[in-house]
């Protein structure tokens, strides 16, 4: 289920704010709950896919709270007060939207690095548990929104990578073979990466 299904099945357009998922999730969700619908296969199954997408969208989309009080400094210990200590330190740079052409606020930077990790620990669960297709479209919209940032593009090719592998293991060679050239293709330079993929070209070699 890649991001713009989720939209769909939440009844919104692409890029809804999330008080629209939310809202939208909670009316759809109490119509196809399976408390209201006890003998209807197809309403709980719509509900499990409602829930996943508005899952997966709520790990991509911030709430307007965090992006009002994104200029507070953080009063907890920990990473942030780290974050904002190297901040504090750091000379301002000027950082030009790619779509306006438009400065854009600092505190933008600090939304967007916000997401990146928390987007990160995500990806690491969905990893963990085998759920290779909704890590693979967490990846990619995370990538689509940071498309210079490198590292981002080494979690999409590690992504694709283990998912490239399972599908060996599923006896998926062709799948498998198409996933293994999108991790190489995402991230060329990582020779690390480019010889774990080689080592499972062979392994498809020796099945073929």
């Amino acid at each position: 289920m890649d991001l713009g299904d989720c939209y769909r099945l939440l009844g919104l357009r692409s890029g809804a704010s999330f008080a629209d998922i939310k809202a939208s999730y909670r009316r759809l969700a109490q119509q196809y709950h399976p408390d209201i619908n006890p003998d209807d296969n197809k309403a709980k199954d719509k509900f499990i896919a409602l829930t996943e997408a508005y899952k997966l969208l709520l790990t991509v989309v911030l709430p307007e709270e965090a992006v009002a009080h994104s200029t507070q400094v953080s009063t907890y210990g920990g990473r942030d007060d780290a974050k904002a200590t190297h901040r504090q330190k750091t000379p301002v740079t000027t950082v030009t939207s790619q779509e306006t052409g438009k400065p854009r606020p600092p505190n933008l930077l600090e939304i967007e690095e916000r997401l990146k990790w928390k987007t990160y620990e995500q990806l690491q669960r969905f990893l963990q548990e085998r759920r290779f297709p909704q890590a693979i479209a967490l990846a990619e919209a995370l990538a689509d929104r940071l498309s210079t940032d490198a590292e981002v593009r080494q979690w999409l090719a590690i992504a694709y990578q283990i998912w490239g592998r399972a599908l060996i293991s599923q006896n998926q060679l062709l799948k498998a073979r198409i996933y293994l050239k999108k991790a190489l293709k995402t991230d060329p330079h990582n020779k690390s990466l480019w010889y774990e993929v080689q080592r499972d070209f062979q392994r498809l070699e020796q099945i073929f």
